[in-house]
């Protein structure tokens, strides 16, 4: 894992200019890769490379970037994992390819060589984004990895030129571009807690698409192209369902996530993996096991709340698997002490909570291991957040009059959200265990909220917004809304519970959820795998009827009979947590000064938003209503705003 950077400025460029720019650009890199660093220049050209190296793969020089093909013609830098490196280094072995050295760089730089750059890109099996610039055509192809595990910006220049990295940093550092923050992607960010690709906080700054590549030349336009698109891939999917028994389908998606494993499992460091007790983790972390000849690095972090402690079911599952298991409990004066930071870890706004515990797993598991795997991915590709389980219902109730249901939803909401958690906890021992869910009053609001939406598929977009009138908020009215036809969800897939799995891949999962483990992990020099999302395990769910995936109310379910397999249902089936920490408990104690000087009004205006509903929703959540993940969204934007803006 590591850093990239690089500026395609204009031919005939100041050459030393251009290589203390590449240079600067890259220092900023350095959490991404702390064991090396290089750069590469033509000024003739206008091109130059830098680079920060995590060495994970042949920590020897002869993995060392920049790094250009055998054939001189490609120069490449390149920041993640290619899972299928031995076998592509073999077909080029025969093709007559010589290799100095065992990196998957060399790999890449040589399949350019060999394919061309653009269909070389499509041979990759794995996490990347990379730069490759043809020497000949005098053309730069950036690419990113099919699910966007990797995260690779651009920004155009005034005077014409790009510049690209790993993170947005590397362009302050830079100081060419004029960084404007863009009025409709901080309303994005206000509804969703983060901005959704292309757009990044920034005008005229962009995040390459996954699945995608572009190539620049001077002077002339960009030219994108999908190599991968998961639009496409659910057409074809919707009429090509599987009908197999289920013994057979289970066994065919063991052999996949095997397979997965192991490939993720090749590395010269050190290994080990994420395990909070849930399905995903435990499903990587068993697999894991059974691959390896001895216990498993394991790790988890916990919290001193019942409701969100996850790391007595990580222990069970760990002793099961008999993995070498290590557990951190969060309090929260270390979370306020990580809160200064964040800023600076994502260098966009960001408000997902769960960055904070994503980061102290990771410091834990730094301190042993380089290389780390996790569950991340198993909820969008098998249907197992929450508002998947109520997909049925939201579709039945659409069909009653918009009327009838604004009504019974207003009903619901009057209700304070701690009335209806005491309530559940006095039915809910007469309930099943799948029954159970956390936070109950919370999601009884929300389900009021979204009964007064028009349309069946707002529901998701609904469910998905933390405020859904960013308007309020952001002078100038923008509304932060992203159409489908925006999003690439042009594909007909079918049932409302197909589509939500496609929004969740193509937005949330690469903007929220891989962005928080990019960051957190790279913050402190680790590389986190996911082999849930091998794009042959992605293609091969989209194959499934949907009922594989939610089956009387359990979601996952055919996942859960590949982990059944390892583990006694005992230790794994039970409510979803997530990976959240109390911040409603929190907010009302421990970081309450801290949320309170930080919401003053002068502070709220110089973030750029309008007090009142900030305010109103503050008072809220003091009286006792579920508002912390607005509040989230608000704190960490007044944050960013005072590092970078």
């Amino acid at each position: 894992m590591c850093g990239v950077a690089g500026w395609l400025a204009a031919p005939g460029c100041d050459g030393d200019a251009l290589r203390a720019t590449v240079d600067r650009m890259a220092a900023t890199l350095v959490h991404r890769g702390p064991d090396d660093r290089g750069a590469w220049t033509d000024a003739a050209a206008g091109i130059g490379l830098g680079f920060r190296r995590l060495s994970v793969l042949d920590l020897s020089p002869a993995g060392r970037q920049p790094m250009v093909s055998a054939d001189g013609r490609y120069v490449c830098v390149f920041n993640g994992e290619i899972y299928n490196h031995r076998d592509l280094r073999a077909e080029l072995v025969r093709r007559g390819v010589g290799f100095r050295g065992a990196s998957d760089t060399e790999v890449v730089a040589n399949a350019a060589a060999a394919f061309g750059a653009e269909a070389g890109i499509a041979r990759l099996w794995g996490m990347f984004a990379l730069g490759i610039w043809d020497r000949v055509e005098g053309t730069l192809l950036l690419a990113r990895d099919r699910l966007g595990k990797k995260p690779l910006y651009v920004t155009r220049l005034a005077g014409g030129g790009w510049l690209f990295a790993s993170e947005l940093k590397a362009f302050h550092a830079a100081d060419l571009a004029a960084l404007e923050i863009d009025p409709a992607a901080a309303a994005q960010y206000l509804r969703f807690g983060y901005v959704p690709a292309p757009r990044t906080v920034f005008r005229s700054t962009w995040k390459v698409d996954p699945g995608t590549f572009s190539v620049f030349r001077f002077g002339r336009s960009v030219r994108s192209e999908r190599y991968w698109d998961p639009s496409a891939l659910a057409q074809r999917a919707a009429g090509a369902r599987r009908s197999a028994p289920v013994e057979v389908l289970a066994s065919e998606l063991d052999c996949l996530l095997r397979d997965a494993v192991a490939r993720r499992m090749i590395a010269d460091v050190p290994l080990g993996a994420f395990l909070s007790g849930g399905i995903d983790s435990s499903a990587v972390t068993a697999v894991m096991q059974a691959e390896s000849p001895k216990p498993v690095r394991t790790f988890s972090v916990g919290f001193h709340h019942p409701e969100y402690n996850e790391a007595v079911a990580a222990e069970a599952v760990a002793r099961h698997l008999g993995t070498e298991h290590s557990s951190l409990y969060l309090t929260a004066r270390e979370i306020r002490d990580v809160i200064p930071a964040l800023p600076d870890i994502y260098d966009e706004p960001f408000a997902d909570s769960s960055q904070i515990p994503t980061l102290a797993i990771s410091r834990l598991a730094r301190q042993d291991v380089t290389v780390a795997l996790s569950g991340d991915g198993g909820d969008e590709v098998f249907a197992g957040y929450d508002r998947y389980l109520a997909h049925g219902v939201a579709a039945a109730a659409y069909r009653v009059p918009l009327a009838v249901r604004s009504l019974l939803g207003a009903m619901v909401t009057r209700v304070p959200a701690r009335w209806w958690d005491a309530a559940y906890r006095v039915a809910s021992p007469a309930l099943p265990a799948r029954l159970r869910l956390p936070r109950f009053g919370r999601k009884v609001h929300t389900a009021g909220r979204l009964l007064a939406l028009a349309r069946a598929d707002d529901y998701f977009w609904h469910a998905m917004s933390v405020w859904p009138d960013p308007g309020a908020l952001v002078p100038g009215g923008e509304t932060g809304e992203v159409t489908r036809e925006a999003a690439g969800l042009d594909a007909e897939v079918g049932g409302l519970g197909e589509r939500m799995i496609l929004y969740d891949l193509m937005m949330y999962l690469p903007d929220d959820i891989l962005t928080k483990v990019d960051r957190a992990s790279m913050a402190v020099s680790l590389e986190v795998r996911s082999p849930l999302l091998d794009h042959r395990i992605v293609e091969w769910a989209w194959r499934l009827p949907f009922r594989l995936k939610l089956r009387a109310g359990v979601t996952k379910w055919i996942l859960r009979q590949v982990l059944h397999r390892y583990v006694p249902p005992r230790l794994v089936d039970r409510p979803k947590a997530g990976f959240a920490i109390p911040l409603d408990h929190w907010l009302r104690g421990p970081l309450r000064d801290w949320a309170e000087h930080q919401l003053q009004p002068d502070r709220i205006e110089g973030a750029g938003l309008s007090p009142a509903p900030i305010r109103a929703a503050w008072g809220r959540h003091l009286a006792g209503m579920p508002e912390q993940h607005r509040l989230w969204v608000v704190l960490m934007w007044i944050a960013w705003r005072e590092r970078w803006a």
